[in-house]
Parts: C-alpha cells; structure tokens; sequence
C-alpha cells in the first residue's frame, strides 16, 4: 500500500506550528542564533515540549522558519493576483519580497548554524521566486500591462540589487522609490494604453 505522506495537523497544532515559526523568525532576527528554544517557546505561548514535537532540533525549526517565510512570499504572488491587476500585484509582491529579504538577512546567523549542519536551506529558494516571478510576468504581459519580453531571473536579479542597495528598514522610502523604477522599467513599451 503506498504511503500516504505525512497526515494534515490538526488545527490547534496548526496554530501552534505557526505561532512557533512567527516566534522563531522574530527571536533569530533580533536576537541571533542563541536565542534559546525556551525564549521562543514563551514568546509564541506554547510549552517547550510542543515546541520540540515540531521541532526536534535547533537547526530543524530555524531551516523551517525559514522555509515558512519564502512559502509566504511565493504563495502571496497569487493572491495578490486574485485583488489586483497585475501590475500592482507585481509592485505589491515586490515590497513583500524586500521584507522577506531582510528577514532572511536578519536571520543569517542562524541560517549559517543549519548550512554548517549540513542542512541547505536555500535548495529550493530561486526556482520558486522564479515561479512567483513568472506567474506575475505573464499576466502582466497577458493584460497587456507589463512588458512580454522580461527575462523572470533578471527581475529577481534586480529585485536582489534593490534589497542590497535599500532593504534595511531606515531605508524603506528608498526601497520604494528604486522598485517604482523598477516597475516602470516592467510597463515600458507594455501593450496596454491604459
């Protein structure tokens, strides 16, 4: 009999995995990678014993903490596709994922501790911002209100410069004002008149 995976949690562990994962991101990000797993358990309102039942090590919930937060950048690109036409949604998904960069360089430290583990939380991360990137691509160019001719790795390329050039939080206006270039770049002889 095939193995059917590993079963849905229920919703209070649900909950409980995701106030952890919030709790964890917050704690590595201000407080590096020795924060204890007792501070981040407290903070998220769960006993440690829940938090290991998750988690069984250190590296396991900082690589899914993580994970947790590039899932939520990739999966906002269709949602923000169901509100908005698609060249706000693009904009929209680029200052998401500005804060998903600085997320994930405030958590250097600590990703550094699963890559000497072993570990590789990376292994996925570019093909699926390039997923997210080109699903919002082609429904810009699909409206007509976005070039079809973008390249999705130069986006996330450029997406990239911006987040290094002005993706600390004192230099969010900056950040803004670099990705409307950006977005103009995208609309440039986009078929639209709009």
């Amino acid at each position: 009999m095939p193995d059917p995976g590993p079963r849905p949690l229920r919703a209070d562990a649900q909950r409980n995995r995701d106030r952890l994962l919030a709790a964890a991101v917050r704690a590595f990000f201000n407080d590096g990678p020795d924060v204890t797993l007792d501070a981040i358990a407290k903070d998220a309102g769960v006993g440690i014993g829940t938090l290991y039942r998750h988690f069984p090590t250190r590296e396991a919930l900082i690589e899914a903490a993580y994970r947790n937060e590039l899932t939520k950048l990739c999966d906002a690109a269709a949602e923000l596709l169901r509100t908005l036409p698609p060249d706000e949604a693009m904009r929209a998904w680029m200052d998401h994922f500005v804060d998903y960069m600085t997320t994930k360089r405030g958590m250097a430290d600590a990703l550094r501790v699963v890559i000497a583990s072993g570990g590789d939380p990376y292994a996925e991360s570019r093909d699926r911002l390039i997923a997210a990137i080109t699903m919002l691509l082609h429904a810009g160019a699909a409206a007509g209100s976005v070039r079809s001719d973008v390249e999705p790795v130069d986006v996330l390329a450029s997406l990239g410069g911006v987040s290094l050039a002005a993706g600390a939080p004192a230099q969010r206006d900056q950040a803004s004002r670099m990705l409307d270039l950006l977005m103009d770049g995208l609309r440039y002889r986009a078929t639209s008149t709009r």
